[in-house]
């Protein structure tokens, strides 16, 4: 997607910045997914793009964690 549109990068890493510290911010419109992708998250970039992510265990720090699973437009990720 960057590699697409470079001036992207900054809105992305907002987004994953964001996601990091709360990951169910309003201006991320965080929403858990059904069917084949229930046991996945989605959250908004902007009007039309997503980052699907996954909450899972880190054993390390005894915590959860988030891993990106997909990025791009509507259709490209679901």
């Amino acid at each position: 997607m960057i590699r697409k549109n470079p001036a992207f990068r900054p809105l992305i890493e907002k987004t994953v910045r964001q996601l990091a510290e709360d990951p169910f911010h309003p201006s991320l419109r965080t929403h858990k997914l059904k069917g084949d992708l229930s046991n996945v998250w989605s959250c908004s970039i902007d009007y039309s793009n997503r980052v699907l992510f996954e909450f899972i265990e880190d054993p390390e720090q005894q915590k959860q964690a988030i891993s990106l699973l997909n990025l791009g437009s509507h259709d490209e990720v679901y």
